[in-house]
């Protein structure tokens, strides 16, 4: 139990310190097109949900590379955490910015880091109580189809608000 709570801290501080790198990584890559497709091509909430679902696809990776024997829960665990997280986001945002009427820069980011630690509790607690196990293959396929969101709406993006930018700096 104690590695696998060392390595849901460690993977907290690799999501946060990765999806803030990410932030920028469009503009660093010269707005490639493949890098566009796992990071923000533009400030839309929707855009901002890569930062924490890309960085967390991959260290669950890790995770169940390295404790799927130990712990038979941790794919169904990481993957509600990580659903659980990126949808914060937006819930978050949405929640502060109708009550005042505006988003503040520092709040965007304290949703981000929220959710992200949000997210990694969830994962941890709920690889130790094994209560989300028989809803794997559910919960595996909601990823499955949110990361196909992710790269179809990255360039052919619904007219609805989530997918615009806001009217000043966003997450």
């Amino acid at each position: 139990m104690k590695h696998i709570k060392h390595y849901t801290i460690i993977g907290t501080i690799f999501v946060l310190i990765t999806g803030t790198l990410a932030h920028f990584l469009f503009d660093w890559s010269g707005n490639n097109q493949i890098v566009g497709f796992f990071t923000p091509i533009n400030e839309s909430i929707w855009e901002h949900m890569k930062l924490l679902f890309f960085p967390m696809l991959l260290y669950s990776i890790i995770m169940f590379l390295k404790f799927h024997e130990k712990y038979s829960c941790i794919t169904s665990a990481f993957c509600f955490g990580m659903l659980a997280g990126t949808f914060l986001i937006p819930l978050f945002y949405y929640a502060y910015t109708s009550i005042l009427g505006k988003n503040i820069f520092m709040l965007d980011i304290s949703i981000f880091i929220l959710s992200v630690v949000i997210a990694f509790w969830l994962s941890y607690k709920l690889t130790l109580s094994c209560s989300l196990e028989s809803y794997t293959f559910l919960l595996c396929l909601m990823i499955c189809i949110l990361l196909i969101c992710f790269f179809v709406f990255t360039y052919c993006p619904p007219d609805t608000i989530i997918f615009q930018n806001p009217t000043s700096s966003g997450v």
